[in-house]
């Protein structure tokens, strides 16, 4: 798989669906190459099949994106609004291949 640029971040609600809820940074290209060998290509019927996701805030460029399998946790940092919504990016920390989506708390509330 070719190492990424950037990760697209989504969080399973209680009934099972995946949410996307930000993306990171630009990987270092160390970061990019380690994670590459920890991501397995999508299968049919990844439940963002058919989204298109801006390059920037509030840009009209699309990113090229290579939907994988969502199975890989990640650490990243946020910055949050009073709201809660996530200011800028995440900055990417590190992969936690020892963890599962299972491991992660599930969303309470759907992000906007």
């Amino acid at each position: 798989m070719v190492a990424p640029r950037t990760l697209l971040l989504g969080r399973y609600d209680d009934q099972g669906r995946l949410h996307y809820v930000g993306r990171t940074t630009t990987l270092a290209r160390a970061a990019g190459a380690a994670v590459a060998g920890l991501l397995a290509p999508g299968l049919r019927g990844h439940p963002w099949t058919g989204w298109s996701f801006s390059a920037a805030w509030g840009s009209q460029e699309k990113l090229d994106v290579t939907l994988v399998e969502p199975e890989l946790v990640v650490e990243v940092d946020v910055a949050r609004d009073a709201s809660g919504q996530w200011r800028h990016p995440a900055r990417w920390h590190r992969a936690r291949p020892d963890l599962s989506p299972a491991d992660v708390p599930h969303l309470t509330s759907p992000p906007h």
